[in-house]
């Protein structure tokens, strides 16, 4: 439970600006949700924001996701959502990727007592790191960097190499730069620490790792019997019969997710004869290829609010390559899991899910089957839906963040 006494600093609310390039609302990701909790016991919030939408950097960032996520509002609005403060800044795009325009003003204008931003090694991270030198604020990063998706953590090399070389310039210099005034990083996994560590220049004295959590408001098991119905109800309107075993699946529909492997999986076991059903809610480039495999079904991207009904009426829930935060969302909601076997960070799926070998379809279905007897799913899912209530919950989590900020407040103090 989060300590309100903490949110307090001279008897006034603390104060606290969250700096983050991207503000994506329907998503339901940590960066909209921490201020929303914040707010909820106290603080002073404001989260500081421009007007690019959500995964601008993709080449297909509007067919993917234009018609579901729309910039929050124009270039110097101040909006009040969830009981914080969003102020909407201009940008321009420099050496080392997005930069705001009128930042130093604002960090002036609302005077925060902490700031915390998402990158650890942004461009507008190294612009906090100098403008706290001139200014009284506890400072801290994060790094939301996996293994999984970060090539020169999966591999041995060593520093002269070019690769590892071009990487020193273009993060970890400004990474060592950023570290000497951050108070702390917060790594969402153990391996998002260590590539902070080993990579992006942070001192291991700096780091603390606190996983991405859970909305329980949302992700739970059915609660009562107007939830349960709220969940058959989407199985009859997807069209999925009572005894087929619905495999589920959210996110991106890229090559780098490639959920199209669980849709031919899929397909595989139907034509032997097994009651499986495979649903993907999303949009991306495997959109045609997910809808012609046989037993798929694909809906376009749904609010983040919509998705506890979804994983309640689903039986599996599969990412078969990134991890997503999707997959403790579905464990919260008593969905046992399928994750692949290169994935760092077990503790999402220890006790609640099992593993297959990378992009070995074979493999996958012989997971699937694994989990056709009701009772095998009913069990991982029952300690699932234990484990994220009582140790991935946002509350529980925000509430180390919290003592965090207390702790880094009292050391740029000193």
């Amino acid at each position: 439970m989060i300590d309100k006494e903490q949110l307090l600093i001279d008897g006034r609310p603390l104060r606290i600006a969250l700096v983050h390039p991207i503000f994506a609302q329907n998503m339901g990701y940590a960066n909209t949700i921490i201020p929303r909790i914040l707010a909820r016991y106290g603080a002073e919030v404001h989260y500081i924001t421009t007007n690019l939408p959500l995964y601008s950097e993709l080449k297909n960032q509007k067919e993917t996701y234009g018609k579901f996520i729309k910039p929050i509002g124009e270039v110097g609005d101040t909006l009040h959502v969830d009981g914080y403060d969003v102020h909407v800044l201009d940008h321009r795009y420099g050496f080392g990727g997005i930069r705001y325009r009128g930042l130093a003003k604002k960090i002036a204008s609302i005077q925060p007592d902490i700031v915390q931003t998402f990158n650890h090694t942004s461009i507008y991270s190294l612009e906090l790191a100098f403008l706290k030198l001139r200014r009284s604020f506890a400072f801290l990063t994060g790094n939301h960097t996996t293994a999984s998706v970060y090539p020169l953590a999966q591999r041995k090399s060593h520093w002269w190499t070019p690769a590892r070389i071009k990487e020193f310039f273009l993060r970890g210099l400004p990474g060592r730069i950023i570290s000497s005034q951050i108070e702390l990083c917060h790594g969402a996994t153990d391996d998002c620490s260590d590539v902070a560590e080993r990579f992006f220049g942070v001192p291991r004295s700096k780091i603390s790792t606190i996983p991405l959590g859970v909305d329980t408001d949302v992700f739970h098991p059915s609660a009562d019997a107007s939830e349960a119905e709220a969940s058959r109800a989407m199985r009859r309107a997807l069209g999925l019969g009572d005894d087929e075993i619905m495999c589920v699946y959210t996110g991106r529909f890229s090559d780098g997710k490639n959920p199209l492997l669980l849709a031919r999986a899929v397909e595989a076991l139907r034509r032997a004869g097994h009651p499986y059903r495979s649903v993907f809610f999303g949009e991306g480039s495997q959109r045609d290829a997910l809808a012609a495999c046989e037993g798929s079904i694909v809906h376009a991207f749904v609010p983040y609010t919509e998705l506890g009904t979804l994983y309640r009426a689903a039986d599996i829930g599969v990412w078969p390559t990134q991890e997503s935060t999707s997959m403790i969302d579905a464990a919260a909601c008593g969905l046992p899991t399928i994750v692949n076997d290169t994935i760092v960070a077990i503790e999402r799926i220890e006790g609640n899910g099992i593993t297959y070998r990378l992009n070995d379809q074979a493999d996958l279905e012989r997971a699937l089957l694994e989990l056709r007897p009701p009772e095998r799913r009913a069990e991982l899912g029952a300690y699932g839906a234990r484990k994220m209530k009582g140790e991935y919950s946002w509350e529980t989590l925000v509430a180390r963040r919290v003592r965090d900020y207390r702790a880094a407040l009292d050391k740029a103090r000193r």
